[in-house]
Formats: structure tokens, sequence, C-alpha cells
């Protein structure tokens, strides 16, 4: 089984939205984890966001990379440009792939309404579990 860690910024919302699909769809064939170069805590409109989809992501925690210095992973995905940029030195062999989604968050502070907010939340869950069904192949490829 495949170790994958998603990497972003603060880990509370990308990088768990993608763990929580991996889980959800994709347990057969990889072991999810997801860290951030900082912690922020988990975004309460990502969580509602995957529990719509039928993602429960509330067992998951927001975790420093530094938390995970021990686990070899195979790949290292980031979703997010800071992640990539100070992305850490991994041990054993794990290849990084960035894959940027856009930031909910930051998206979410110029829209004029909860729903016009919710609504960037949604689209990047829907981006996030296109992608994570894609995988391990696409990581292989």
């Amino acid at each position: 089984m495949l170790k994958v860690l998603f990497l972003c910024t603060g880990n509370s919302c990308r990088s768990q939205m993608a763990e929580g699909w991996a889980h959800h769809l994709k347990s057969d064939t990889l072991e999810a984890y997801s860290a951030g170069v900082a912690t922020h805590g988990m975004n309460p409109h990502a969580i509602a966001v995957m529990a719509e989809a039928g993602v429960d992501i509330t067992p998951q925690h927001s975790k420093h990379v530094d938390e995970l210095a021990d686990v070899e992973f195979d790949y290292v995905v980031t979703v997010c440009d800071n992640a990539a940029e100070s992305c850490p030195i991994f041990r054993g062999a794990a290849k990084v792939v960035h894959r940027p989604f856009d930031d909910p968050p930051r998206l979410a502070r110029e829209a004029a309404s909860e729903v016009e907010a919710l609504g960037h939340y949604r689209r990047v869950r829907d981006e996030l579990r296109d992608y994570v069904a894609t995988l391990p192949q696409s990581l292989q490829g």
C-alpha cells in the first residue's frame, strides 16, 4: 500500500479534504495522511462541505509536518504553492508531486454571501475528489 502525504500551508482545508477523499475512495490502495508547514486547525467550512458529500473528516486533526517525521512516504502531494515552496526534505525515497488547488478560505473572504463562499469550498472539494480518484495511477505515470 502506498503512503501518500497531502501537504498544504495550514492543514486546515485542502489537504484535509484530500486526505478525507483518499480514505473514502482509495483506502484499499493508499495510506493517506495530511499535514501543513504550519497548523491552523480544522476549517469548519471544509468539514461542512465534505459532510455534504458523505465524507466525515471530523476524526482528522490539523498536524504539522514534523509530527509525521517518522513516516516514510512514497509520495508527498503539495496542494498549494506555499507548501511546494517550503516543502521539507523527507526520509526515504518520497517523490514530491505539486498539484495546486485554489484556496477556499482566501476566495471566501471576497464572497458577497455565505452561499457564494461555500460555493468556493464545494468547487475545490469536487476538484480534489476528481484528483484523488486518479490516484495512485496519476502519481506513478
